[in-house]
């Protein structure tokens, strides 16, 4: 933030206010213009860190800073930490089986997933807070999701043939 456009207004205002008075008050407004000019940034500069206190007041544990360099006055920002998810935010114990498969021998899945790193790490600390594997994290948090928009029961695993081969794709391991 320039402040000479501010330092320029006082200056003008101060001309205008020195010609009532005549030539006399011109000139001494004139001597004393410059003089002002430093006081005038200084004085700007604490009502501007004053503001930034009571700003600052108001956005605690946030915090907002006035900053001087090359003359211009900036705002550094410090916002509040994001809260904490509530507690209906986090996905909890989910039966997932029972929505999801009929019976313990279901047919599992494999899927890939691309997320971003950053992403990828908070569900890695989340899912060792609750003592899960990411893979059982993942689910019970898609399971909690499902479930929440009403989607509880899931489409039926289609049935497996004897040779375990579903369609083109088979499944198993090979030498």
């Amino acid at each position: 933030m320039d402040l000479t456009p501010y330092v320029e207004q006082l200056r003008r205002e101060l001309t205008t206010a020195a010609e009532v008075g005549g030539e006399d008050a011109r000139a001494l407004a004139d001597r004393l213009l410059q003089p002002l000019d430093a006081a005038v940034r200084l004085t700007l500069l604490e009502a501007l860190s004053a503001a930034a206190e009571e700003i600052s007041a108001e956005l605690a544990p946030g915090s907002v800073d006035v900053r001087l360099r090359g003359g211009a006055a900036g705002f550094a920002v410090t916002p509040p930490p994001a809260p904490a998810p509530a507690a209906a935010d986090v996905p909890g114990p989910v039966d997932v089986r029972l929505p999801l498969a009929e019976g313990d021998d279901a047919a599992m899945v494999r899927i890939n997933l691309r997320l971003p790193a950053n992403l990828k790490a908070l569900i890695e600390d989340a899912a060792a807070s609750g003592g899960l594997s990411v893979n059982a994290w993942i689910v019970r948090a898609a399971a909690a999701g499902l479930a929440a928009q009403g989607r509880g029961a899931a489409r039926p695993a289609p049935a497996q043939k004897p040779d375990r081969t579903l369609g083109q794709s088979f499944t198993g391991w090979a030498r």
